[in-house]
C-alpha cells in the first residue's frame, strides 16, 4: 500500500464512482478494475463500522478521493486496490474514533445494523429485485466474521484494535500494510491484533451445529407465539442477556435484560401488549434469526448467540434507521 493514500482528500469533484467514463469523456480501461474493488471495500467497511449505511458512505468517499486526483497521479499509483483499501481503512478508523462520542449521546443500547440474507433482500426501489447487483446485501459476504455476536465483540475493541484485527485476521493483510492505515509500527499492529484476538477467544461460546441453531431459534419462535413462558425459559440460558436497540426513535428497553426467566416473561408480555404481530424465521447476519412484522412492516430484527443448546444472547434491533434493508422483504 502506498503512503500517499489520502492525498487529494480536500479536493471535490462531481464524478460519481459508478460512471463509465472519466472526466475527459474518453473510455477509461482501468475503470472496471477500480470498480471491482467496491465489493471488497463494502465488506471491509461494514465489518469495521457495524453499519451498512456508514459503510456505503465510506466507499462513496473513498471513490470521491480517487476521482479527485489527476489522471497522472492515478497512473502513478502502483496498486489502485491497495490505495482504495488504505483510504477506506483510514476513514473507518477516524469514524470509529468519533463514534465513541456519538455512542455516549445514543439513546439506549447500540447494536450493529443487522443484514438479511441476500436471497431475502429487496432494495425498495421501483423495479428492485433480489437479484439486483446494486444491493449491498448481495455484496457483503456472510461468513462467521459477520455474525452479530462477532460484530458485538468487535464493537468492544478500541478503534486501532478493531482495524488491525479485521485487516490482518479477516482480510489477510500484512502487518506492514496494516501499519500504513493505523499509523503505528508493524510490531505495534501485531500487538493490537493479538489483544483483539484474546477478546474474541474469551467471548466465544462452544460451537453449536448449524442445523441445531435453526431448530432452537424455531423452537423459540413457536414458544413465543404460544406465550409459553416455561418453554422459553427452557431454551434460554439461565444467565442469558437480552438487548434492544430503539435509538430513541421507538420504544425499547434502555438497558439489557439479565436472566432467562426475565427475558421470557418480557417477551410474552410484549406479544400480549402488541396485537397482530407476525414472527418470521429469517437469516440475520448469516445465522438463524427472527423478524417481527406488524401490518406487514418489519418492526424488529432479532439475532441470537447460542452456547451449546441454550440461547446465551438475544439482540433485538428496533431502530427503524437500521431496518431499512428489511422494510420491503419479499413475501413467501
Amino acid at each position: 500500500m502506498r503512503a500517499d493514500a489520502t492525498k487529494g482528500a480536500g479536493d471535490t469533484v462531481n464524478t460519481h464512482p459508478g460512471q463509465s467514463e472519466p472526466r475527459d469523456g474518453r473510455f477509461d480501461p482501468g475503470l472496471s478494475a477500480i470498480m471491482s474493488e467496491r465489493r471488497q471495500l463494502i465488506n471491509l467497511s461494514y465489518r469495521l463500522l457495524g453499519s451498512l449505511s456508514d459503510a456505503e458512505d465510506v466507499v462513496q468517499e473513498t471513490y470521491t478521493r480517487w476521482y479527485a486526483m489527476s489522471r497522472q497521479r492515478q497512473e502513478a499509483i502502483e496498486s489502485p486496490g491497495a490505495w482504495l483499501t488504505t483510504v477506506a481503512g483510514r476513514i473507518c478508523l477516524d469514524l470509529l474514533g468519533s463514534a465513541r462520542a456519538r455512542r455516549e449521546r445514543y439513546v439506549g443500547e447500540w447494536i450493529p445494523e443487522p443484514l438479511p440474507d441476500r436471497t431475502e433482500w429487496v432494495n425498495g426501489r421501483p423495479g428492485g429485485t433480489t437479484a439486483d447487483p446494486a444491493d449491498p446485501a448481495d455484496r457483503v459476504t456472510l461468513d462467521e466474521s459477520i455474525t452479530m455476536a462477532f460484530l458485538v465483540v468487535l464493537d468492544s475493541m478500541t478503534p486501532a484494535e478493531r482495524v488491525a484485527f479485521v485487516l490482518h485476521d479477516v482480510f489477510r493483510h500484512s502487518f506492514a500494510e496494516v501499519a500504513e492505515i493505523v499509523g503505528r509500527t508493524p510490531a505495534a499492529c501485531r500487538q493490537l491484533a493479538s489483544s483483539a484476538r484474546r477478546r474474541i477467544r474469551v467471548s466465544r461460546a462452544p460451537a453449536t451445529p448449524a442445523a441445531q441453531r435453526a431448530d432452537i431459534v424455531r423452537a423459540f419462535k413457536q414458544a413465543w407465539e404460544a406465550k409459553d413462558i416455561d418453554a422459553l425459559v427452557g431454551l434460554l440460558d439461565p444467565d442469558a442477556t437480552g438487548t434492544a436497540d430503539g435509538g430513541g426513535l421507538v420504544s425499547a428497553l434502555l438497558r439489557p435484560i439479565e436472566g432467562g426467566e426475565q427475558i421470557a416473561r418480557y417477551a410474552v408480555g410484549l406479544v400480549g401488549r402488541v396485537p397482530d404481530l407476525t414472527i418470521l424465521e429469517r437469516t440475520v447476519n448469516g445465522q438463524p434469526g427472527l423478524v417481527v412484522q406488524q401490518d406487514g412492516v418489519t418492526v424488529v430484527v432479532m439475532a441470537f448467540d447460542l452456547a451449546g443448546d441454550r440461547i446465551k444472547h438475544l439482540w433485538a434491533v428496533r431502530n427503524p434507521e437500521k431496518l431499512r434493508p428489511w422494510t420491503t422483504e419479499p413475501r413467501h
